[in-house]
């Protein structure tokens, strides 16, 4: 095979997965995207050729770049580092199951290697500095709620445990029918309907089956669609939170149990442990004294001092000398109770909310986006937190943003008791790409595994209801003033995957260590016996 045949097959790899990717993507050439660079690495791996490095990082850079670009609508160094790196990572686990395979089978099997080694990449993905699972691949489903019903069990690791199957058994058939195999034609032929039609029917059914507990509460969102450039750090705060709750007014009753606004929707020096000080939660708390069941969850930023013998991490930010002070993205809940309950965001978008602490990045922190003076690291909650009504023990659990892309955080919340997800989002960074069209899609995934509805509230849009079964009940339009009011149903009820979290994940970190020990060991032993 020559380079350039091999530069075409990673190439079209690549194009394959962005162009099953949603938001407008052909879902099932998701089943087949991998199967090019599968050809690419038998002919290098039986050939002896190098090379496969680059070509798997020609192929993951071009998925990155083609799904994620809008990035660059905000930040464009923190885009060409994100899809530069993210495909770096993708590489060399490619890299590494590539020698494996080698060293382990001489390359002549070994395929399911790649379905442990990724499943466990993108677990660690999700758990460190340099996070960023956008392109998790269970994530393509999100526009195909009807396709993973048994996310409840598995999260979207099960969704790429799948298709990295799926693509295994393409590349056999294609492989038997170009030899002639008819009886390896026929047994791959027939797994492959069987792995299809299985998760499929079952998912099917229990679309078809599944029962919504009903307990209603009537929820209200508010989409302001305050500019993240041009309004939301130079109106007054006032004005700002003046147009929420004019939109608010017209659905609240006196029978809606919630209102959620957007993230950042308080500014204006709000510090923690003066919270009665601030203009914006008397004026909140005003707006509430007049509807007896309401609640209210809306984001904020907000800062707290340091005390004297306080510990400083690297978030501390020094006022002057001897003084310290946090700046944290935050969501607060407030009632008909005189207290306020507080979350800080715990999952930080790398480069923009958190600057990794390794010296060779500190460079970086000069693309941190501007938020409304907020540039760097914030400082973060490392537990979780759910929102409870005293009166009545309802559970929410609030979400800021970057936080719904992870399943097994979003999972503790719920074993905390939260009956709802509330996700509240500033989109508005990204402008008007697929960036908030995947965000509003990645909480389909969040309500299947966990059986719970999601409300979410946007800046800009897209704010909407999502039921337990990721069927999206309603939506805003992007970049319009709107407010919605829905009836979600609570639910106590723990699906599989919130009891257990992300088992398949850690069963293939152990099945990895050891096929990468015992892979290691047998190229050692051959290297050595060739010596000889």
């Amino acid at each position: 095979m020559k380079r350039i045949h091999l530069l075409l097959l990673s190439l079209l790899s690549g194009l394959l997965l962005a162009a099953a990717w949603p938001v407008h993507g052909f879902t099932p050439l998701i089943f087949v995207a991998l199967v090019p660079l599968f050809f690419v690495q038998q002919h290098l791996g039986d050939s002896g050729r190098k090379g496969m490095f680059w070509l798997a990082w020609l192929t993951f850079f071009i998925w990155n770049a083609l799904t994620t670009w809008w990035i660059w609508n905000s930040t464009a160094g923190g885009a060409v580092t994100a899809i530069l790196m993210n495909s770096l990572f993708m590489a060399i686990v490619f890299q590494v199951f590539h020698i494996s395979k080698k060293w382990l089978f001489r390359n002549r099997r070994g395929f399911g290697i790649l379905i442990f080694y990724w499943i466990s990449w993108e677990y660690f993905h999700m758990n460190w500095d340099l996070t960023w699972p956008w392109l998790t691949l269970g994530n393509v489903f999100a526009s195909q709620p009807t396709w993973i019903q048994w996310y409840e069990y598995t999260g979207v690791l099960g969704g790429s445990f799948w298709i990295i199957l799926m693509n295994i058994l393409v590349y056999n058939v294609i492989r038997n029918i170009l030899s002639k195999e008819r009886t390896r034609i026929i047994i791959n032929t027939a797994f492959l309907f069987l792995l299809m039609l299985v998760p499929l029917s079952f998912s099917f059914y229990r679309y078809a089956h599944y029962n919504e507990t009903k307990q209603p509460v009537n929820v209200v969102v508010v989409q302001a669609n305050i500019d993240p450039y041009t309004e939301e750090f130079s109106l007054p705060p006032a004005e700002i939170l003046h147009r929420n709750l004019k939109l608010a007014a017209e659905k609240v009753t006196d029978s809606t149990g919630y209102v959620v606004f957007p993230e950042s929707t308080l500014q204006g020096n709000i510090w923690e442990g003066s919270l009665r000080r601030s203009q914006s939660i008397r004026t909140l708390q005003k707006f509430i004294r007049s509807y007896p069941k309401l609640s209210v969850v809306v984001g904020a930023s907000t800062f707290r001092w340091l005390k004297p013998d306080e510990k400083r991490t690297p978030a501390a930010r020094l006022y002057r000398k001897g003084m310290y002070y946090y700046a944290y993205n935050t969501a607060f809940y407030l009632d008909n109770s005189p207290y306020v309950q507080v979350h800080h965001k715990s999952k930080l978008v790398p480069g923009v909310e958190e600057m990794p602490s390794w010296f060779f990045l500190k460079p970086l922190e000069k693309f941190a986006i501007n938020l409304g003076g907020i540039v760097g690291t914030l400082k973060k909650d490392n537990h979780t937190t759910v929102f409870t009504n005293e009166k009545t023990d309802v559970k929410v659990a609030p979400l800021i943003c970057y936080e719904s892309i992870y399943g097994d955080f979003v999972g503790q919340t719920i074993r905390a008791g939260a009956g709802l997800i509330f996700v509240i989002t500033n989109d508005g960074w990204w402008g008007n790409t697929p960036g908030y069209r995947q965000h509003f899609l990645f909480s389909v995934l969040r309500a299947i595994e966990t059986r719970r509805d999601v409300a979410q509230a946007a800046t800009t849009g897209i704010s909407g209801f999502i039921n337990q079964k990721g069927d999206i009940q309603q939506q805003t339009a992007y970049r319009k003033p709107a407010v919605i009011s829905g009836r979600l149903n609570l639910n106590t009820r723990l699906t599989y995957y919130v009891k257990n979290g992300n088992q398949l994940a850690r069963v293939s970190a152990y099945i990895s260590a050891l096929i990468l020990l015992v892979s290691v060991v047998q190229g050692f032993l051959r290297k050595q016996n060739s010596l000889f």
